[in-house]
Formats: structure tokens, sequence, C-alpha cells
């Protein structure tokens, strides 16, 4: 189960990456832009690709890309999966899949545009999701009764 969820972790920082790069591509089409529905550059040039949304929330004077926290996110997972953490590794991942749910959400019903980054990291942190909660589960279930 290590070696699949670490593949899983390096997919969602490469997908991350590309998302981070869509980001800040200041010339030409984005490579992700299929039709009106699917538009990654529409998506990632939004206020919503950036934490907070809006600078009046924030005390500081900078934003930060929400890809960026996808890829230290994916970081952290792989290392509690390298560590083989899996109880430990149930919190970071369904923190990432509800904070990838909400993106989701801000796509469909704000924005209106689906980037392709975003679903296929949806279903990444998707499956690392069950496959932590399964692993954890079947090692509880498993565990010997201490005497």
């Amino acid at each position: 189960m290590k070696y699949f969820l670490l593949i899983l972790a390096l997919l969602g920082i490469i997908v991350s990456s590309l998302a981070l790069r869509e980001h800040y591509r200041q010339e030409g089409d984005a490579p992700c832009d299929i039709n009106a529905h699917w538009d990654c550059g529409i998506v990632n040039h939004s206020p919503y690709a950036m934490v907070p949304h809006h600078a009046a929330d924030w005390p500081l004077h900078f934003q930060i890309p929400v890809a960026v926290f996808g890829i230290a996110g994916y970081i952290l997972l792989g290392a509690l999966a390298s560590a083989r953490s899996y109880r430990l590794l149930l919190i970071p991942t369904f923190a990432g899949l509800a904070f990838s749910l909400y993106l989701a959400h801000i796509e469909k019903d704000i924005l209106g545009v689906w980037c392709i980054y975003c679903v296929i990291s949806l279903g990444i942190i998707s499956l690392m999701s069950l496959l932590t909660l399964g692993t954890a589960v079947s090692r509880f279930v498993r565990k010997p009764a201490s005497a």
C-alpha cells in the first residue's frame, strides 16, 4: 500500500505543479482550454485560485496560490505514507479531500468552469482517502490484543 500511496502523492505533486504553472502563465492559450466548460486558465486566474480569496481578509500583504497548498499537501501525504503512518495519514488526507471538494463547489457553482488539473487532483485525493481509510481500518481490525 505504501508504494501505491507514494505513486498517487507523486502524481498529485505533478498535477498541482501543472496547475501552479497555469496560474503564473501570462501569454498564450491554456493547454487545457477545451471548451466553455473546461478551461483551467479561467479557474487558475480567478480570485479563488488564491488564499485568501480577498486580500482584505488576510492580515499579511501576500496571497498564496491554491496549487502551492496542493504541492505541500501531497508532499506531506507522501512522507506519511512512506513512514506507513496510516492512522495519522487519515487527518491530512480527509482535510485535503474536504478542501478539494470545496474547490469543486467553487468551480461548479460559482465559476461555472472546470479545471482538468483540479478534477484529476480530486480523483487522486479521493482514491488516497479511500485507500488510507481501508488500510487504517484493516490494520486496526487485525491488530493483536495486548496481554
